[in-house]
């Protein structure tokens, strides 16, 4: 179909995004709903009754499954508008992001993607398996990577193409057990027998042990790649993590009793996905821990900033001026702790420029992994004795953000104080470690700046 072409009275076609041999893929737009959709154009071939009959099925199987892991059905139809050309057709979502074989190509990916991607696939096969559908072509072109174009880093999978899909328990005589691409067969698809749920397993592992390695399990021409599997096992590399050896070793077993099902190969990765996001965090706070415990590399930092001895310039003071608009305080500050003084790099309601580094509250916050609330220092065994709390200036309430430098250190705080008890949301610290970042943002450009000059 050309550019611009409506569909059905209904859909635009405005570029191409794949072809195969029995359909071809364009992204569209569907004009009565006015949102982006993706077209899946079938070869016409009246005569071809295995051809039609594969395109009513996978109809049948889209319509009935709902699953983030699979890629949605929104509508199916025929244009008639050209007597000698029927064009049958699928609606699916617009999935935006590549597939996995072409993200495989620059290299392999980490251990923590892969488990991300694997358990939403395997979580999309337990579902189908549990719907009695075999989906039989598991591979990297027909898994898509959703770009959802906005902070979340986590890959999210979804599997497409159901075109050689089969139900259980409706077997063919006809049908040719080795439906599916070479490379990713199970056993039991290259000796051509039935596949069943356990034959997905199986495909998925070769995705994803190619996935982690770079490599395929099987290349080379089509009849040389599935025999290759009858008579030896994929090599799965020894540096892999435990887990994933034990887990690929059960998904790649020739004997399909032996493997996991999907739903067992969905709750592993799940696990180790929870697992990974725990080294993740226990790997952020050993470090920072570290640099919160190297003054003199702390010290380091506060001197690479030149912050102690630059003169007022006016830039911190609007935005400690802003935080005491915002928040309602009396007094904003932004703070840099040296040796044994805090200094004020802007006090916004107040004439203090510098105090000790013992009683100000300064000196704790730069200690803390995240903000430090006090929200009734009267009554908080932190800060009650405190002769900021407890002599004349009778501070009641503090909120400091670490002014952390990429390496880890924190250099000072931007914090806000009162001299009544506050309550302070979730929202009002997100708002102030913003002001922070602008602080921070600030400093790095000033240090860039200044190494672009001496270079």
């Amino acid at each position: 179909m050309e550019s611009g072409f409506l569909l059905s009275g209904r859909y635009r076609i405005e570029a191409l995004i794949g072809r195969g041999s029995q359909s071809t893929v364009y992204r569209a737009h569907d004009e009565l709903l006015q949102r982006e959709v993706a077209v899946k154009l079938f070869r016409n071939d009246a005569d071809d009754l295995e051809h039609t009959r594969r395109q009513g099925q996978e109809v049948r199987i889209l319509a009935g499954m709902s699953h983030h892991a699979l890629v949605t059905l929104l509508d199916a139809g025929a244009d008639l508008s050209n007597p000698d050309s029927r064009l049958t057709y699928l609606v699916m979502e617009l999935v935006r992001g590549q597939d996995l074989r072409h993200r495989s190509i620059q290299g392999p990916l980490s251990a923590a993607h892969m488990a991300h991607i694997g358990y939403d696939l395997a979580d999309g096969l337990s579902y189908i398996h549990h719907h009695g559908i075999v989906h039989r072509d598991i591979k990297p072109a027909n898994i898509l990577l959703v770009d959802y174009s906005n902070d979340d880093r986590r890959p999210r999978a979804k599997l497409t193409d159901f075109g050689v899909a089969a139900l259980l328990g409706h077997n063919r005589a006809d049908d040719d057990g080795t439906s599916g691409t070479p490379a990713y067969l199970s056993p039991e698809q290259a000796g051509g027998e039935p596949a069943g749920p356990a034959s997905d397993v199986y495909s998925l592992g070769l995705v994803l042990l190619e996935g982690l390695t770079g490599r395929m399990a099987y290349p080379g021409a089509p009849v040389q790649s599935a025999v290759a599997r009858l008579l030896h096992d994929p090599k799965i590399p020894e540096e892999l993590a435990p887990m994933w050896m034990t887990l690929l070793s059960s998904m790649l077993s020739r004997d399909p009793a032996n493997r996991p099902q999907a739903r067992e190969v969905s709750l592993a990765l799940r696990q180790e996905v929870i697992n990974g996001a725990g080294r993740h965090r226990q790997n952020h706070v050993a470090a920072t821990a570290a640099a919160m415990n190297d003054e003199d590399g702390r010290m380091r930092a506060v001197e690479r900033y030149r912050i102690l001895d630059t003169p007022g310039d006016g830039a911190f003071d609007r935005i400690a001026a802003l935080a005491a608009r915002l928040f309602s305080v009396p007094v904003a500050i932004v703070s840099v702790v040296d040796h044994d003084r805090i200094w004020f790099k802007a006090h916004h309601g107040t004439d203090v420029t510098q105090i000790g580094r013992d009683p100000g509250l300064c000196a704790s916050a730069i200690l803390q992994d995240g903000p430090w609330i006090v929200e009734d220092a009267a009554r908080d065994a932190r800060t009650l004795l405190n002769p900021l709390v407890a002599g004349e200036f009778g501070l009641q309430f503090y909120a400091g953000v670490p002014l952390r430098t990429p390496d880890g250190f924190n250099l000072g705080t931007f914090c806000i104080l009162d001299r009544e008890p506050r309550v302070f949301t979730a929202e009002d610290t997100r708002t102030l470690e913003d002001l922070a970042a602008i602080v921070m943002n600030d400093l790095e450009m000033r240090l860039q700046s200044r190494a672009a000059i001496a270079s």
